[in-house]
């Protein structure tokens, strides 16, 4: 006579905030996975099931965001829907013991480097030796790569040294290890993630080494694109530049959040730059490597701030002409130096400004972008959604940036594979082209 045996119990990961939290997310499946243990991320659960959610806290929305997914399965196992809660992350970090007392449901809190202490509350031995083995919650052709925990900067406004620490880098020859296992997996790109990525090396080796790092990642076969995400201007290491010159799989693209330009809101966000400065390292860069696409991000609202210093930033964007931009609204964090401070400014008039950046460089996207018409580019197809094929260009890091797409009706395309496309139409964030090889 058979029995019907129960149904395994699964863990399901629920990911909120930035790339770097993916990856953390991907490294603990990857633990799970090893264990024997069913690991599913952002699935439909089964009421036998154990939930974690892995919390952002870096400004108010995203907080929000992470107390409001908590509470939801708070409600859900209240109602026996899912078997064990389990949060962890950022916020935890950060508000672990007030969340603990205010949402009780919630079977343990852990923060941002308790990988160990929760892979031993699911009964799974921590093991150090499964280096880059990861469970990639990105399509498997591109992975964010983290290369350093923590950041040493002093910024007035950024809560992220409290809930992630020192600055510490991984070892060339781990990252390089881990490079390798990805790439016989099937990866083709490395989206190279931190808090800091330019002061990578110092803790270790006493000197920077994010050059030195690029070209060892740059010599593994099969790895056909590199991007630099997070880089930081002050004291900016121009010989980043010079190995993307010298090596074809590392994108002629750099991220560097910049936040503002006036010499008053520099000094009272603590960037360690002055606009002066930020100017000349800009020129700098466009002039050892003209086709550079840069990528930048702006705060605005910062206590303190005036309509003349957003008058300044408006001019700047309008003069630098970035190829691509975001903003974000101030938001007033404890235990900040900026939390010192008054926030004198409300909401409204804070998002007012910035739209109004955005739409300066509205103008600026759709102009770059309408130049692109009748060219060529080399283009990772990521998905197909509807009735199109959407990939990328070397100018495009995944989810943020533009997105070429391809009438997949009389066209076909792989994904994960490389085409090369010849744009025919443009918007202010998005290209349109045909498939030629």
């Amino acid at each position: 006579m058979h029995t019907k045996q129960g149904k395994k119990p699964r863990i399901n990961l629920i990911t909120l905030g930035c790339s770097k939290n993916t990856y953390d997310s991907e490294v603990l499946m990857g633990q799970l996975n090893s264990a024997g243990k069913e690991v599913m991320h952002e699935q439909k659960v089964r009421k036998d099931d154990t939930v974690i959610i892995n919390t952002c806290g870096f400004i108010d929305k995203a907080k929000q965001e992470s107390v409001d997914t908590i509470l939801e399965w708070a409600a859900a196992k209240e109602k026996g829907k899912i078997s064990k809660l389990i949060v962890m992350g950022c916020l935890s970090e950060r508000y672990g013991e007030e969340l603990a007392a205010e949402i009780p449901q919630v079977d343990k809190f852990f923060g941002t480097k308790h990988l160990p202490e929760i892979l031993k509350y699911l009964e799974v031995d921590y093991r150090h030796e499964l280096i880059g083995e990861r469970l990639l919650t990105t399509p498997q052709h591109y992975a964010y790569f983290k290369i350093a925990e923590g950041c040493d900067r002093p910024c007035s406004f950024c809560a992220i040294p409290l809930m992630r620490g020192k600055h510490l880098s991984t070892p060339i020859e781990e990252l390089v290890l881990q490079a390798k296992k990805l790439v016989a997996n099937g990866t083709k790109e490395l989206i190279l993630i931190a808090q800091e990525l330019t002061y990578y090396g110092q803790d270790l080796y006493g000197k920077r080494r994010l050059d030195d790092l690029l070209r060892a990642l740059s010599d593994v076969n099969g790895l056909e694109w590199i991007r630099l995400q997070y880089a930081y201007p002050s004291q900016f290491p121009l010989e980043i530049i010079d190995v993307m010159k010298e090596r074809e799989n590392i994108c002629n693209y750099l991220d560097m959040p910049l936040q503002h330009i006036s010499d008053n809101m520099l000094k009272a966000m603590r960037r360690g730059i002055t606009a002066r400065k930020t100017y000349e390292l800009i020129d700098s860069i466009r002039q050892k490597l003209p086709e550079i696409t840069m990528r930048t991000t702006m705060l605005v609202g910062h206590p303190g701030e005036t309509e003349k210093d957003v008058d300044d930033l408006e001019e700047f964007i309008i003069k630098t002409k970035f190829d691509r931009l975001g903003v974000f609204t101030y938001s007033h964090e404890e235990n900040t130096h900026a939390g010192t401070l008054v926030d004198d400014l409300d909401e409204e008039i804070k998002q007012s400004r910035a739209d109004r950046i955005m739409e300066a460089q509205r103008e600026i996207s759709l102009t770059k972008n309408t130049d692109k018409i009748g060219k060529e580019y080399k283009v990772l197809i990521d998905r197909h959604e509807g009735e199109y094929w959407v990939g990328r260009t070397e100018s495009d890091s995944p989810e943020v940036d533009n997105e070429v797409l391809i009438e997949s009706k009389e066209q076909y395309a792989r994904i994960g594979d490389f085409s090369k496309v010849r744009i025919y139409d443009a918007m202010e964030y998005d290209l349109f082209g045909e498939i030629i090889t």
